[in-house]
């Protein structure tokens, strides 16, 4: 059919019109019937006691609906914000997880810590009224870096030493004998910088309880709606699932950010009934800097053995991790299984073992952030092998070849756990080196140094796990719910479908790529699909997305969803055309007959299925709609090579990307341009970190990047134009082959931007550089190496 619009074709994004008409329609858009507005009262403090609250003059204010404080919250036997992963340390105890209270009763641990929810008749009768709380704060000590976190002041009174876990994988013995054997030993200190998100939609909320029907309903901003609903009623506010309804509408982008529960969803829900009213909360992007969770924050120290020919032979490391003040969802697992399961990278490295000790300060939490772990791994992996091949002599190009994973190893047991599926790794290094043009470096190397510019080319060559998943693995580590995903195929009797999936789409294209399946799949046009999703009481229940998981975990749902669909509709079709059901084949949307001219169009089929006149009832129901639940067998094992060129000014620092080279492997593609729109936006935020991003503490737990004025996010006059291509080698356990392509862009580049940027300051004598590399940090760099020289 030539209306069909299938896999692997650049279809524009049908969602993108009602978005470009202003016709969206997000959280803060959406007025309920006699809605109020709530507005948080925050500490100002990073960790205080609250000797006293008082709210006398507050409540009188103009507008003012009612107050509460975290003792209203207890009071009514609310519970502690739940953490959705429980880490084992290495001694076999449970990981240390102290309460977290959606308002706090008598202590605050960050700035930007829940004291008070004011609700008013407007936003700005509540901001008003805030400012007539006086609260008796009796500021305390605070514990602000990883580095000071074990010795510092306790933020939680019950936890000794601040330490969450202190948790090991790998074989220690067998490291310590490759290191026996070593011909040359490499060490390096990197830290991972703290990020902030910065979705362009802050985080807003609607909580809304109906009296009659005693059903709570929750609109938010959440990448996950059924998690929301599950960790929120079952865990804190201890609502019944089939009495609360959560829905997540259009949202402006998460990053991850929006997977997790956050106080304020169960804040807004549980003051709902109490005022009788909906209540409406939106954050300002100041209050979105101190109370959405952040991203990275590791300080790690390497080391990689190497026999005489550059082989790798062992690799440890031993990583420090903010936790903040409190345990986020997703949390713990960030530092550990996403994180040190991916230490061999793209090498195979007989033995690897690490060491992750995480700490609680007085910080914002600190939760998964596009590539959540993976990129953290992948930027000490390729700096410490970069910083080997400058000490051996050898070229950091053929150090990689000589160590990748053979093509024939697949699949490649790693010594940290997981069995990567496929893999071509040379293919992409092959492929980068000649989209980058590398052989004409040297030429454009010397070009630059007439102009007294330094030029550099950096190298990442990775692989990450994503279509996060299995939950038979990742239950076993820990994880406290299942993440699989379901998917609902409702054939309209006209012939069009609905799509109800798990899944939830905040920028990434789904209304386009599922109506892309459906449309090879079933055979009918892409105008003919609708998918649904976001709204508990219409999805079945799903996991929702993150961790690069929609497509190979909720397209596989609904691809078997579908296969059951059209095994019922040949039952169908096999009853109309008078044949056996093995006779009747399905193609390009209609249903034939073996060797005759038989036909059925699968639209008729449906009209069939909804008018069964003459059906065989005791063989079919009527009806066509199907549903299925998937939950693969392993991760998904996306890897690619980014190269990435610049040029710095050794006069004032600043460093010029001028080329950006991205070749993923990211399994079969459905639609390319989505593909390659998803790689520009991880690759901007993967060189937003390397050169611009930092979030900044004081010694007393001030933020310091605490707006855009001090938080440095990149621009596109920051970036060249990207070249993007993908080399495919197909995952083997999921029928479309598909990886995921949501985060290899963040992960593979901010090592190539730091590599590259070294390889211009050797020129100069600079050898190490950390994350961001800010034009102030380089030239302090460049003067620091010719005050050292100078001194020689």
């Amino acid at each position: 059919m030539s209306n069909v619009t299938g896999i692997g074709v650049s279809v524009k994004r049908k969602e993108d019109k009602r978005f470009l008409m202003g016709r969206g329609n997000y959280t803060d858009d959406i007025a309920r019937p006699g809605m109020t507005h709530g507005y948080i009262l925050r500490s100002p403090h990073a960790h205080a006691k609250i000797n006293a609250i008082d709210t006398t003059e507050a409540e009188k204010a103009p507008g003012v609906v009612a107050i509460f404080t975290g003792k209203d919250m207890a009071a009514d036997g609310v519970g502690s914000v739940p953490c959705g992963w429980l880490i084992t340390q290495k001694d076999g105890s449970p990981m240390n997880e102290p309460a977290h209270p959606p308002l706090v009763v008598d202590r605050v641990r960050h700035v930007g810590d829940q004291v008070a929810l004011i609700v008013a008749e407007s936003l700005a009768q509540a901001k008003d009224a805030a400012e007539l709380i006086e609260i008796d704060y009796e500021e305390m000590p605070a514990t602000v870096g990883v580095a000071s976190a074990a010795t510092g002041p306790l933020v939680h009174d019950e936890v000794a030493g601040n330490l969450c876990y202190d948790w090991e994988i790998g074989d220690a013995a067998a490291v310590a004998e490759a290191f026996s054997k070593a011909h040359h030993i490499t060490k390096i200190d990197v830290t991972n910088n703290r990020l902030i998100p910065n979705a362009m939609e802050p985080r807003a909320y609607i909580g809304e309880f109906d009296k009659g029907t005693g059903e709570y309903t929750l609109y938010t901003t959440s990448q996950n709606p059924h998690v929301i609903r599950l960790l929120m009623g079952a865990f804190v506010l201890n609502i019944p699932e089939h009495k609360l309804r959560v829905v997540a509408p259009d949202v402006g982008g998460g990053f991850g950010s929006k997977i997790f529960h956050y106080a304020e969803e169960a804040i807004v829900t549980w003051a709902a009934p109490k005022v009788g009213r909906p209540i409406k909360w939106t954050a300002e992007r100041s209050e979105s800097f101190m109370s959405d969770a952040h991203g990275r924050d590791h300080v790690s120290h390497a080391e990689l053995a190497l026999a005489e020919d550059g082989t790798f032979l062992g690799f440890k490391v031993e990583t420090t991790a903010n936790m903040g003040a409190y345990l986020s969802t997703f949390a713990t697992s960030v530092p550990t299984y996403l994180y040190a399961t991916l230490l061999a990278g793209v090498y195979k490295t007989p033995a690897i073992h690490c060491n992750v000790k995480s700490y609680f300060t007085n910080t914002v939490p600190v939760d998964a952030y596009r590539g959540a772990g993976r990129p953290e791994a992948t930027y000490l992996i390729e700096r410490i092998v970069d910083k080997a091949a400058r000490e051996m002599g050898l070229d950091r190009v053929e150090i990689r070849r000589k160590n990748f994973i053979p093509i024939d190893a697949f699949p490649y047991q790693t010594p940290v756990a997981l069995q990567y599926d496929s893999g071509n790794y040379f293919a992409t290094l092959d492929r980068a080196e000649d989209m980058a043009d590398v052989a004409g470096f040297p030429a454009r190397k010397a070009e630059a140094a007439k102009r007294g510019k330094l030029r550099g080319l950096g190298y990442s060559t990775y692989v990450e796990a994503c279509g996060i998943a299995p939950s038979a693995v990742v239950g076993s580590l820990g994880a406290r719910a299942g993440l699989f995903e379901s998917a609902v195929v409702r054939v309209h009797p006209t012939g069009g479908v609905t799509i109800f999936t798990g899944s939830h789409s905040h920028g990434q294209g789904h209304e386009t790529t599922f109506a892309q399946l459906v449309s090879e799949t079933l055979g009918i046009p892409l105008e003919n699909v609708e998918i649904s999703h976001g709204d508990t009481n219409k999805v079945p229940f799903g996991m929702g997305t993150y961790g690069s998981r929609s497509l190979a975990v909720g397209g596989e749902a609904l691809m078997k969803a579908m296969n059951k669909v059209v095994e019922k509709a040949r039952k169908i079709a096999a009853h109309v055309l008078e044949t056996a059901v093995e006779d009747v084949d399905f193609k390009d949307g209609v249903f034939t007959v073996a060797g005759t001219d038989k036909a059925m169009p699968f639209a008729q089929v449906a009209l069939t299925a909804y008018v069964p006149h003459n059906f065989p009832h005791d063989q079919l129901e009527p009806g066509l709609e199907e549903q299925a639940f998937y939950d693969p067998m392993n991760f998904t094992y996306p890897g690619g090579c980014h190269i990435c060129e610049v040029e710095v000014d050794p006069d004032t620092g600043v460093t010029q990307v001028v080329g950006m080279t991205a070749v993923d492997d990211v399994g079969n593609v459905v639609n390319p341009m989505i593909v390659h729109g998803q790689i520009h936006g991880g690759l901007a935020q993967g060189i937003g970190q390397a050169l611009l991003e930092e979030c900044v503490y004081d010694e007393s737990g001030q933020i310091v990047t605490g707006s855009y004025m001090d938080y440095a996010m990149p621009r596109a006059d920051a970036f060249p134009s990207f070249k993007v291509d993908n080399c495919v080698t197909e995952c083997t356990h999921n029928s479309l082959g598909v990886k995921g392509c949501g985060e290899v862009g963040a992960i593979g580049s901010p090592p190539s931007v730091i590599n590259a940027v070294l390889d211009a300051l050797l020129d100069v004598g600079v050898t190490d550089i950390s994350m961001p590399a800010t034009p102030a940090k380089v030239w302090a760099a460049i003067q620091g190496a010719k005050t050292a020289q100078a001194a020689e």
